[in-house]
């Protein structure tokens, strides 16, 4: 499989918000509730920039999946902190396209100088505790039972990279 991985662009916008409005509905794998409208996605996209980017996987010149960097938290000191996301297209999972993903996010980060990506994983997301693991991520705490999603308390790992 020919997966090539870029940065995003606006056309790409439909596509993510596919592939978010998915988890969404389908998985624990993101606190939303509610899917997202694309002018929603398209104000998430302009947020983003240089400093956070998205990119996108892309086979055969559909997209599907893409990652993005983002503020950790607002406070300065956070600065050199970045939380990171991947998405995956349903039919395209299991693929090693997270690895790809992955693999870019730690590349960007270390080029813009972030000290540390943080991932945030709902307890029990094997898959993507496995692949920040393959990594070299570390376990750094939980919270439990913080979301309510599903009719389910819900709880989060962190996991972090020094890089």
């Amino acid at each position: 499989m020919n997966i090539s991985i870029r940065r995003a662009v606006l056309n790409d916008i439909e596509a993510i918000a596919e592939i978010y409005n998915d988890a969404i509905s389908n998985s624990t794998a993101t606190f939303d509730l509610e899917e997202k409208t694309l002018e929603d996605r398209k104000q998430w996209f302009n947020e983003h920039d240089d400093t956070y980017p998205i990119i996108v996987a892309e086979y055969e010149g559909n997209v599907v999946g893409y990652g993005s960097l983002s503020s950790f938290r607002p406070k300065r000191a956070y600065e050199r902190t970045v939380e990171h996301s991947i998405y995956i297209h349903k039919d395209f999972r299991g693929k090693g396209i997270g690895s790809l993903l992955m693999t870019e996010l730690i590349k960007l980060a270390s080029e813009l100088k972030y000290h540390v990506m943080v991932a945030v994983i709902t307890e029990g997301n094997e898959d993507s505790i496995r692949l920040h693991k393959k990594f070299n991520f570390e376990y750094a705490g939980s919270l439990k039972e913080v979301g309510h999603k599903f009719n389910h308390w819900q709880s989060i790992v962190f996991y972090q990279l020094f890089l």
